[in-house]
């Protein structure tokens, strides 16, 4: 919401609804029935996977579903900013999954909210714009994500600098490097 907020588009209330709708279904609603049927297949054993092994098969899913997503974005000219996105989301996953096989565990929810900074700091750059206070305000969110992350025991320090820190540059690398 706040991409439609902040950007200039000449999109109609209604394309933008629908836009917002079909983000809310493929980030949320797509992975939660990801989620639901590995459940009742017994691929994993609770809603939040905590095991490496666990964790592959979902997110093998969503680096292809937000990669894909990204792609139907990205051919709608209004919308090529948008699909910076979900390419980066797209790319961290695919870098944590990467990372599972030197046997590092890393923060996805600290990935989520980096590459929404990595990605608003972009839009600064490619717009000349500030996005300063957006920025800082997802910064403490993120603080607070960690917070809570390490006060429940999910992850280690390290695992949530290496998610936060692979989501800050993924959208960078896609910007800059592609």
């Amino acid at each position: 919401m706040l991409y439609f907020l902040l950007i200039p588009n000449n999109l109609s209330q209604d394309q933008k609804l629908t836009i917002l709708s079909l983000i809310f279904i493929v980030s949320y609603l797509f992975p939660l029935l990801v989620l639901i049927v590995l459940k009742k297949t017994r691929i994993i054993k609770n809603y939040q996977p905590e095991s490496i092994k666990e964790r592959k098969l979902p997110i093998a899913l969503m680096t292809i579903v937000f990669y894909l997503f990204g792609n139907s974005l990205n051919s709608i000219p209004n919308l090529r900013d948008l699909s910076l996105l979900f390419h980066a989301t797209s790319l961290g996953l695919f870098l944590i999954y990467i990372l599972f096989y030197l046997k590092i565990k890393a923060s996805i929810h600290l990935l989520s909210l980096g590459i929404s900074v990595g990605f608003f700091m972009v839009l600064s750059i490619d717009y000349a714009q500030s996005f300063t206070i957006v920025i800082i305000m997802i910064i403490l969110l993120a603080g607070l994500s960690a917070s809570a992350r390490l006060h429940l025991k999910a992850h280690t320090p390290k695992e949530i600098y290496v998610g936060f820190f692979t989501g800050v540059l993924a959208p960078f690398c896609l910007q800059y490097l592609l």
